[in-house]
């Protein structure tokens, strides 16, 4: 996870997910980092390629698309919120932090903020728990190939 982050990553408690070329690919963090500091991102993404290609996605402006229809579509909201209370829960089985209760991350479940959290959510959890992190992975479709990730950091 180090060597893909080029720092070791912080709160990390264990690998999530993993790549379909073997390597960490989302990391499960402590709610609460060793240096006290309050952290809600329970599912980190540690791929590189994985990361860059959501931003890839974030820059195009579909958040924005993504968050109009959150607010004209009941369904679509509810899915959301339902993501948002299983992230909820989740972190509270790795640690109470009274400071984010009742937050979770990525802008859920009013807004789509971070759709590196919501992918990271939608892999660690599988299909069908978090809308937007099951459509952006759609959109990125197989995103560690055509070179393995385990390949990244050895690349020049």
């Amino acid at each position: 996870m180090g060597r893909q982050l080029g720092r070791e990553p912080r709160g990390a408690l264990g690998v999530a997910y993993r790549c379909p070329c073997g390597e960490p690919c989302v990391v499960t963090t402590a709610p609460r980092l060793d240096d006290g500091t309050p952290f809600p991102t329970t599912y980190y993404v540690t791929c590189p390629k994985l990361a860059s290609a959501i931003g890839g996605i974030e820059g195009s402006g579909r958040m924005r698309e993504m968050e109009h229809r959150l607010s004209v579509d009941d369904g679509l909201r509810d899915q959301y919120r339902s993501a948002h209370e299983r992230y909820l829960m989740e972190r509270s089985v790795l640690g109470e932090v009274p400071e984010i209760d009742g937050i979770s991350a990525g802008g859920m479940p009013q807004r789509v903020k971070c759709l590196h959290v919501l992918v990271g959510q939608a892999l660690a959890n599988g299909q069908g728990v978090n809308p937007f992190g099951d459509e952006a992975l759609e959109e990125l479709g197989e995103w560690w190939k055509p070179r393995s990730c385990a390949d990244e950091g050895s690349a020049t």
